[in-house]
């Protein structure tokens, strides 16, 4: 293949710009706000479990309270109709009467009973409102550490975006100069030579491969014609002469 070598001056360019946009699209992926992000959404959902089981506990507790306060009032209004039978004298029998007595003392230790359960069962709730108030603020609090890091990794995206947009069209620009066959070889080597499809021959060694080419290749390289597309033997990538290469 044979192109000018002016072209070839400017396939170094384009790439140059395709190690620049190399290194911007690994700069986008390790972005430290990543790691961070994902750290920071782990411990989110974690705490935010912890706070669904606490506020279902929390839940169960009032249904519990509610329930227990029942079981008092009934008892309570019970004891009520049972003292005003005793005190209406409607209750004559003295049997009777030992036995209205008996259970409203009875009830009277019964309610007592309950009230303790109450009270109890207050003090759990008590407990879980507090869990559920602290897990709830730091719920809050780590979100808005998820929130600051993704505020931060989006302006580094669109930071780096501008500059592979910018750099892109560079690139369309330059590459538009070189002639087409010249920039497909250069293209597939790219592909198949971990992104360096051509490099510069400076003091007889390729700078894709590092490798010092041997006297058979240089003296090969010198016989060559200036338009002719020369390969490094090690690597197989397009060698840009220039005049550091030691020729």
């Amino acid at each position: 293949m044979n192109a000018e070598p002016a072209d070839q001056i400017r396939l170094l360019d384009v790439q140059a710009l395709d190690v620049r946009l190399q290194q911007l699209a690994h700069k986008r992926r390790s972005l430290p706000e990543h790691a961070e992000i994902e750290s920071l959404t782990k411990e989110n959902t974690q705490l935010r479990d912890l706070l669904v089981a606490a506020q279902t506990e929390e839940s169960d507790t009032a249904r519990d309270q509610i329930k227990a306060e029942q079981d008092v009032d009934q008892v309570r209004q019970r004891a009520v109709r049972d003292q005003q039978r005793l005190d209406s004298g409607a209750v004559s029998s003295p049997k009777d009467l030992e036995n209205l007595q008996r259970e409203i003392a009875s009830l009277a230790k019964r309610q007592g009973d309950l009230e303790d359960i109450v009270l109890e069962v207050m003090e759990r709730r008590e407990s879980t409102q507090e869990r559920v108030a602290e897990l709830t603020e730091r719920v809050g609090a780590v979100q808005g550490k998820v929130d600051d890091a993704t505020a931060r990794r989006d302006a580094a995206f669109e930071e780096i975006d501008g500059e592979v947009a910018t750099v892109t069209k560079e690139r369309e620009v330059i590459s538009g100069a070189v002639p087409a066959d010249l920039l497909k070889l250069y293209d597939k080597l790219r592909g198949q030579q971990g992104g360096i499809g051509a490099a510069k021959l400076y003091q007889r060694t390729c700078q894709g491969c590092r490798q010092e080419l041997s006297i058979t290749d240089i003296n090969d390289i010198r016989k060559a014609t200036r338009d002719t597309v020369v390969r490094c033997e090690n690597c197989g990538r397009i060698l840009v002469r220039t005049a550091e290469s030691g020729l």
